[in-house]
C-alpha cells in the first residue's frame, strides 16, 4: 500500500487518481514554462533590434542579461512564497508581471525601456513562474523519478523556442519589434495564469505510490523519511558552494550561446535563417532535460554532469573552428552544433533541481532550489555581456568560446569533490 497523506493509505483502487494528478501537475509545469521561455527569443528579437534600431551587439545584451539575473534572483523569495501559500498565487502572480513586462517593451525603443520591461518586469515574472511550476511536480512522485519529472516540466522552457523563434520571426516581419512585443506579452499573461489554476501540491505527509512510508510522525501517522534542510544550513556546506560554482560556470557557457546564435550563424556560417537554429537548439535544449534527468536516475546525478561538462568543453572548442569555407562552417554542421550545445545545456536545468532535491530535501525545495539558481543568473548575466563586448572588440566571439570551455573543463574537475553533504548537517 501507498501513502496518500499523513494517517491514511491509499486504496489500489485510488492510485490511478493519485497517479493522474501528479501527471496533470507535472504537464501544467511544463505548459507554464513553454510560455516562459519566451526569454530564448532574444537571440531573434536582438537581431532584429541591432538591425532596425541601430543598437550595438553589447547594447542589445543587456535587457536580456538583466532579465537573466532578475528571473534568477526572484527564484528566491519565489521559493520561499510557493513553499509556504502554494504554487498557484505565485505562478499567477508570474504570469501578470510577464505580462506587464512585455506590454512595457512594446511601447518604448530605448535601451533602459526594454532593461526596464523586458529585463526587470518580465525577468520577475519569468523568475515567479519558473520557481512555482518545479517543486508540486517533484512532490507527487518517488525519488527514482525525481530526474525524469524534473526534465519534463523544465523542458517546456528549453522547448519554448521551437515554436516561438519562428513565431517572432513572422511577427517581427509582418508587425514589427513593438506589436510583436504587444503580443507576446497578452498570450503569455493569459496563458499562464490559466495554467497556473492547475498547480497543487499532495497533501501533508503524502508519500508518493512507489515509495513506502518508514517513518511516523508525532501522532504516529504514517510519512516519508527524509533529510530536509533550511536555507541556512544550506549555506552552510561546502557542497552547496561547489555546485554553485559548477552551475554558474555550465550554464552561463550555455546562455551566452543562447543570447547570440542568431548573430553566430550569420557571422561564422554566412546564414541568414537564424531562427531555425534558436529552434534546433530548443529542440536539443528540451531534450537535454529530459534525457538527461532519465540518465542520472539510473547513473548518478555526479557522474552525468560530468559527461555533460566535458562534452560540451569538446563542442565550444569545435565551434571555435567552425568557420566559412570548412566543414565546421556548413550548414549541416551548425544544425548538429546547435543541437547537441542546447541539449549540453538543457541537461544543467534537470541536473541541478534533481541533487537540490537529492541533497537537500523537498520541505524547504523551493527557496533551496532558487539560492543555487542564483548561480544560472550570476552565470547567464557575465557570459552574454562578455560575449557582445569580445564581439565588438575584436570582430569575433571566438576568444568567447575558448574561456568558455576553460570553464566548463574547471565544472568538470569540480564534479569529482561533490557528494551528498553530511545528515548530521541538516540536524544542526
Amino acid at each position: 500500500m501507498s501513502a496518500d497523506r499523513a494517517g491514511t493509505q491509499v486504496s489500489p483502487e485510488s492510485l490511478p487518481k493519485v497517479r493522474n494528478l501528479g501527471w496533470r501537475v507535472t504537464m501544467a509545469g511544463m505548459g507554464i514554462n513553454l510560455a516562459l521561455g519566451v526569454l530564448y527569443t532574444w537571440s531573434v528579437i536582438s537581431k532584429e533590434i541591432v538591425a532596425k534600431w541601430q543598437w550595438s551587439e553589447t547594447s542589445a545584451s543587456w535587457p536580456y542579461a538583466i532579465a537573466i539575473l532578475a528571473f534568477a534572483f526572484m527564484t528566491v523569495p519565489a521559493g520561499r512564497l510557493q513553499d509556504r501559500i502554494g504554487p498557484r498565487v505565485v505562478a499567477s502572480l508570474g504570469g501578470i508581471l510577464v505580462g506587464l513586462g512585455l506590454l512595457f517593451a512594446s511601447r518604448v525603443s530605448s535601451l533602459p525601456g526594454y532593461i526596464i520591461g523586458f529585463g526587470l518586469l518580465a525577468g520577475a515574472g519569468i523568475g515567479l513562474g519558473y520557481a512555482s511550476a518545479t517543486p508540486p511536480a517533484l512532490k507527487w512522485f518517488a525519488a527514482k523519478r525525481t530526474g525524469l519529472i524534473a526534465g519534463i516540466v523544465v523542458g517546456g522552457f528549453g522547448l519554448a523556442s521551437v515554436y516561438a523563434a519562428p513565431l517572432s520571426t513572422y511577427l517581427l516581419v509582418s508587425f514589427g519589434i513593438p506589436d510583436t512585443m504587444l503580443i507576446f506579452g497578452v498570450g503569455f499573461l493569459i496563458m499562464v495564469i490559466l495554467l497556473a489554476q492547475l498547480l497543487k501540491n499532495p497533501p501533508l505527509g503524502y508519500c508518493p505510490p512507489g515509495q513506502a512510508p518508514t517513518a511516523t510522525t508525532a501522532s504516529g501517522a504514517a510519512a516519508c523519511p527524509t533529510v530536509d534542510y533550511s536555507p541556512g544550513q544550506v549555506l552552510k556546506t561546502g557542497q552547496f558552494w561547489l555546485l554553485w560554482l559548477m552551475y554558474a560556470f555550465a550554464a552561463g557557457a550555455g546562455l551566452m550561446i543562447v543570447s547570440k546564435l542568431a548573430k553566430i550563424v550569420k557571422v561564422q556560417g554566412g546564414l541568414e535563417t537564424g531562427f531555425y537554429f534558436v529552434a534546433i537548439l530548443a529542440i536539443g535544449n528540451a531534450g537535454g532535460r529530459v534525457i538527461a534527468g532519465m540518465l542520472s536516475d539510473r547513473l548518478g546525478r555526479t557522474r552525468t554532469m560530468l559527461l555533460v561538462f566535458v562534452f560540451q568543453a569538446v563542442l565550444m572548442l569545435l565551434l571555435a573552428r567552425a568557420m566559412p569555407g570548412t566543414a565546421l562552417g556548413s550548414l549541416p554542421a551548425f544544425i548538429l552544433l546547435s543541437a547537441l550545445l542546447g541539449f549540453n545545456y538543457g541537461a544543467n536545468l534537470s541536473l541541478f533541481p534533481s541533487v537540490a532535491k537529492d541533497y537537500f530535501g523537498l520541505k524547504n525545495f523551493g527557496v533551496n532550489y532558487g539560492l543555487l539558481f542564483t548561480a544560472w543568473g550570476v552565470g547567464g548575466f557575465v557570459m552574454p555581456i562578455m560575449l557582445g563586448w569580445i564581439y565588438d572588440t575584436y570582430q569575433s566571439f571566438v576568444p568567447a568560446y575558448y574561456l568558455a570551455a576553460v570553464l566548463l573543463a574547471l565544472a568538470a574537475l569540480l564534479s569529482f569533490a561533490v557528494k551528498p553533504p553530511a545528515k548530521e548537517a541538516a540536524e544542526a
